[in-house]
């Protein structure tokens, strides 16, 4: 598959009908193995392994009602109180982060209301905290670990 910026893991992949299948250990089950789905494997691996993550408050592939629509977040973090505190979106590498990934970002969390959002197409990684005050999203310089979100 594709060379990412992240760590390197091992996966189980199969093929089944000619098609690759990796096994999503958030979901307990083998899903279709796309660009997308490589980098979100990566990413929720590298948040769990070197970032800290407790991976069972990690939900993969979360629906959300908005104004009657059904709509699906790459992934949500939830805190000990089982709140969501962080939206993560996912792109295939090849699928630039633009503004429009922020605002399909700020749209899911017009129904969270999280203070954080991750962003990565696997290549590029950001991090920031929603500003409700100002309206507005602040960088963080790096994705931080989990010990981060405890404060």
């Amino acid at each position: 598959m594709l060379q990412l910026n992240l760590p390197e893991y091992n996966f189980r992949i199969k093929k089944m009908n000619e098609k690759p299948f990796i096994f999503d250990s958030q979901r307990k089950r083998y899903v279709t193995l796309t660009p997308e789905e490589w980098v979100r494997q990566h990413f929720i691996r590298f948040l769990i392994e070197e970032k800290g993550f407790p991976s069972a408050y990690i939900a993969v592939e979360k629906q959300l009602n908005l104004n009657g629509m059904k709509k699906r977040c790459d992934a949500i973090i939830y805190n000990q109180e089982a709140f969501p505190t962080v939206i993560i979106e996912l792109k295939a590498p090849s699928v630039p982060i633009s503004q429009s990934t922020f605002d399909q970002v700020a749209v899911y969390n017009s129904k969270l209301k999280v203070d954080f959002f991750m962003i990565s197409n696997g290549i590029e990684h950001y991090c920031c905290r929603v500003d409700v005050e100002n309206a507005r999203f602040v960088f963080l310089p790096e994705i931080p670990d989990y010990s981060f979100f405890l404060k």
